[in-house]
């Protein structure tokens, strides 16, 4: 929640910070006109466009930082032993591209001169930045190999080499170069994770790093040449409006929870943490209020039990319920202004679950500790009922941000294996599921 009240503080004060009032257009019009007046002017500000996307990024990773375990208990889950470093050289392709097509003789935004110092300044403050809190913070990484894990200097390379493609080719040739590049650099930082070399909270800050550098790269060139150099002027998109049909593509993370606590028999009681879930979801419009969609997500959950055998125990190992979510049905969605709607949707899927077991360790008659199984799960197919509300800013046409509180209904009863003096009893909890996430997207609109 903490998350999603930040990015929301920072947007408002990107808009207030850019905000120039000229009294004398304003006063004939009405007040709704005034607000959207100033709203429009301050997206198209300078200070917002270099902002927009890396300050709430780093606002993001870094409130996010507590939540790296469980973000990471999905690429234990699911990839524990991915060892591919594709990631070492990806994150130079955006910069590749945009160096080879100059090459090659397709123009682009900028003369070779007024490029390459675009991009010289925008290396150096990424690479000052990064260094600098790395050696600051001395975070462990994931695999505990070096206390250089915060933030990550792939992402932040990455992200800038995206920046800089976007910059020179998606701003005046065509949006696909851009969707290109910053797709291979959202690969990159994911990648960093699957490695086990970065927490989440490393990532986002790098990419929000990489983003900014660029930003404050371009906007020292462009003092230094004024209009000098400039090869290619920015495409010309259409006014945001509300009768745009706001089809998306968006990638998300959000907080996760299984509805509460259970008890379950012998004074044993079942509860679960908040965890996280990630996932990928996208509907298409064929007119500005109804669509139909989709929606792909891994959650992950801790869980624990309390009782009798907590008590007893010398530790207990909390165990992780994996949900992985696949649902489809139809997307609604109200525009209440040019940039601000307000959705809904009501999906229809299924659900499963690889299972889970909770241990401890215990002394035995010998004062030895030895570990032993208390509780387990089995895996679970289920189907399901989803709904939501949500809320989304268009930031730029193809561009947006959703704010989301999902809510799945799973009916399956949860079947356990409970450990008493060394035999194993089946039990279930007799209450269906619920399965909550609260969380926010970056979305392509199209």
């Amino acid at each position: 929640m903490k998350t999603l009240w930040l990015i929301v503080f920072l947007l408002h004060f990107n808009l207030l910070f850019a905000y120039q009032p000229d009294s004398t257009a304003l006063y004939p019009l009405s007040k709704w006109e005034r607000a959207k007046l100033r709203i429009d002017k301050a997206t198209s500000s300078r200070a917002y466009q270099m902002t927009y996307i890396g300050v709430p990024l780093i606002a993001a990773g870094l409130v996010l930082q507590k939540e790296n375990k469980n973000f990471r208990g999905l690429r234990n889950r699911y990839v524990p032993r991915f060892e591919h470093h594709y990631d070492d050289y990806l994150q130079y392709l955006p910069l590749a591209a945009t160096f080879g097509m100059k090459l090659a003789g397709v123009e682009n935004r900028n003369s070779w001169g007024r490029m390459v110092v675009s991009d010289a300044f925008s290396a150096i403050l990424m690479a000052s930045a990064v260094n600098i809190i790395k050696n600051t913070a001395e975070v462990m990484r994931p695999d505990g190999s070096s206390r250089n894990s915060f933030p990550s200097g792939h992402s932040a390379t990455a992200f800038m080499s995206a920046t800089i493609f976007h910059k020179e080719y998606g701003t005046t040739r065509s949006p696909w170069y851009s969707i290109g590049g910053y797709s291979v650099a959202t690969a990159t930082a994911i990648g960093r994770q699957l490695n086990n070399r970065h927490w989440l909270s490393d990532v986002m800050v790098g990419a929000g790093i990489g983003i900014l550098s660029t930003e404050l790269g371009y906007f020292f060139a462009d003092l230094i040449f004024k209009d000098k150099g400039i090869l290619r002027e920015q495409l010309k998109f259409g006014e945001v409006s509300k009768d745009t049909p706001p089809s998306f593509l968006g990638y998300y993370l959000g907080l996760a929870m299984i509805s509460g606590k259970h008890a379950c028999i012998n004074g044993v009681n079942f509860y679960t943490a908040t965890g996280a879930s990630a996932g990928f979801e996208g509907a298409w419009f064929a007119n500005p209020y109804i669509g139909v969609g989709g929606r792909l997500r891994i959650s992950n959950v801790p869980t624990s039990i309390t009782g009798d055998y907590a008590h007893a125990a010398e530790e207990i190992s909390p165990g992780s319920t994996d949900v992985l979510s696949l649902d489809a049905g139809a997307y609604f969605s109200y525009p209440f202004s040019n940039r601000w709607r307000v959705g809904s949707k009501l999906l229809l899927g299924t659900q499963y679950s690889r299972g889970s077991k909770i241990t401890a360790i215990y002394k035995n008659e010998e004062g030895i500790n030895e570990e032993r199984n208390i509780m387990e799960f089995g895996e679970f197919h289920s189907i399901s009922v989803g709904t939501g509300i949500s809320t989304t800013y268009i930031l730029k046409r193809n561009f947006s941000v959703r704010f989301f509180f999902d809510y799945d209904f799973i009916p399956t009863h949860l079947a356990f294996d409970l450990y008493t003096s060394g035999t194993k009893e089946k039990h279930k909890i007799s209450k269906p599921t619920h399965l909550l996430v609260l969380g926010s997207s970056v979305n392509i609109n199209f």
